[in-house]
């Protein structure tokens, strides 16, 4: 088997047109840093103590669409599979606009999961949440949307050992490649994709997507885990 930490991304594109007349390649790679608001999100993250969060930014849209044997998130439908581990939203009468507390009542068990409407996504008609849990080692899967097209996702999942409380961020971003030689091969080509797990404001691990033979389009690990990931390889979809 082979050492090195893998963290799996495949790319679903439903249609692409591809013009080489001296452009570059228009991808959703180049329109992850146009996403709207997604940084603000994290600010309105509420924490409760003893409690992990677990939010996804960076793109256009995102989904945790699972955390351990627990599916969160319907693909077709892109709304939660079971309304109960929604955290609640108060009822609001008339038009008057009111702040909204919402039911935060602590986590009863290391198996419990909760989620919570973060914003109004940057794809029209769909939210934002992101996940309550306990502190412990967890699998969590990750749908990401670069452009504004529910046809093209990235699949990300990972292992991670969550043993402090506190919020955790799955940043997707375009890495800027400096060395680029100027071809027509090299202008073509998209800047690889990486994702950061940050715990509050510190990154704790980096994954950035190789190309080569050797991994296939797999999201290989940069020189800060210390926890094995074994995630299954994903399958391209059929149109």
């Amino acid at each position: 088997m082979n050492t090195k930490n893998y963290a799996l991304w495949t790319s679903t594109i439903v249609a692409v047109s591809l013009l080489l007349s001296g452009c570059q390649l228009l991808t959703g790679y180049q329109k992850i840093d146009e996403a709207e608001s997604a940084e603000a999100w994290v600010g309105k993250i509420k924490p409760i103590a003893g409690e992990v969060n677990i939010a996804c930014v960076g793109t256009y849209h995102c989904e945790i669409v699972q955390i351990d044997k627990t599916l969160i998130m319907a693909p077709n439908s892109h709304e939660p599979i079971n309304p109960q581990i929604i955290t609640a939203l108060p009822r609001q009468e008339g038009t008057a606009k009111t702040p909204m507390d919402m039911d935060m009542t602590p986590l009863v068990n290391k198996n419990a999961i909760k989620i919570v409407p973060l914003a109004a996504s940057s794809m029209p008609g769909l939210t934002n949440y992101y996940a309550r849990v306990k502190p412990a080692k967890r699998e969590v899967h990750v749908n990401f949307y670069p452009e504004n097209n529910m046809g093209y996702v990235e699949r990300f999942a990972m292992i991670h050992d969550f043993t402090e409380a506190g919020t955790y961020q799955l940043r997707a971003y375009q890495k800027k490649n400096s060395e680029k030689s100027g071809s027509l091969l090299d202008t073509a080509s998209p800047e690889p994709l990486c994702v950061e797990l940050l715990q509050d404001t510190k990154v704790q691990r980096r994954f950035c997507k190789k190309l080569d033979a050797e991994h296939q389009g797999e999201f290989v690990e940069t020189g800060m885990a210390k926890a094995a990931i074994s995630v299954p390889k994903a399958k391209r979809a059929t149109v």
